[in-house]
């Protein structure tokens, strides 16, 4: 599972390699954990207008952490950062983001995981070989706040990763590995236009020679 990750904040990297014009506001954090604001690609909502103007895809602002529309506060998103690929057509949290195909990817220049194999957490920071920023899929959604604005939040999308050559070496000995949904670049649009029955095609491992990992201090 990830909870820790460093977003792409590089205008010229967002625009480079995902398609998405807009600016982020100034301030965001450079490594995000679960209630954080974060970037994240979605659709863009006026998309099937026919207006030629209008770009395929927006860059939005939100919570890591997915905060459905009928949570009483955003303090969920500390416990809804990863979704199971498994269960999230189930589950209260997702489900709703689920079905309605409510499909975001997650810029991010690396993430984060514990790597137990000399018998202590150490923590690591894993990126791709060649350089270039990943795509995470994931879900997202809106909920209303007290004040009544809008807020937008994500998740990660995961899967199994106990069979994984790369993946399965973090985590704490003994338990399920797991590892986030990481999308090549050719199923960008595929995976942000994928109605719910077709979701599950996009779920799968990333592969282990395109990753490579380099301890690094915790932040």
């Amino acid at each position: 599972m990830c909870s820790h990750y460093d977003p792409v904040l590089d205008h010229t990297v967002l625009r480079e390699y995902f398609g998405v014009e807009e600016s982020l506001a100034p301030g965001m954090k450079p490594s995000l954990w679960p209630g954080y604001v974060g970037p994240f690609i979605r659709r863009h909502e006026h998309a099937d207008v026919g207006d030629e103007a209008v770009p395929p895809r927006e860059l939005m602002q939100g919570s890591f952490g997915l905060i459905p529309h009928w949570s009483k506060d955003a303090t969920i998103a500390r416990r809804t950062y990863n979704a199971r690929s498994e269960t999230v057509a189930e589950k209260p949290s997702f489900r709703d983001a689920w079905r309605l195909g409510r499909h975001c990817i997650i810029p991010a220049t690396g993430f984060f995981e514990p790597d137990w194999r000399s018998g202590k957490a150490v923590p690591t920071r894993i990126t791709r070989k060649d350089g270039a920023p990943i795509g995470i899929a994931g879900l997202w959604a809106m909920w209303k706040q007290p004040d009544g604005a809008t807020l937008h939040s994500f998740t990660m999308l995961t899967v199994n990763a106990d069979d994984h050559p790369f993946m399965r070496n973090f985590h704490k000995p003994g338990d399920e590995k797991r590892m986030i949904v990481i999308l090549p670049e050719n199923q960008y649009d595929a995976w942000l236009t994928a109605p719910a029955d077709e979701s599950r095609a996009f779920l799968q491992q990333y592969p282990s020679d395109l990753l490579e990992a380099v301890a690094s201090p915790a932040r």
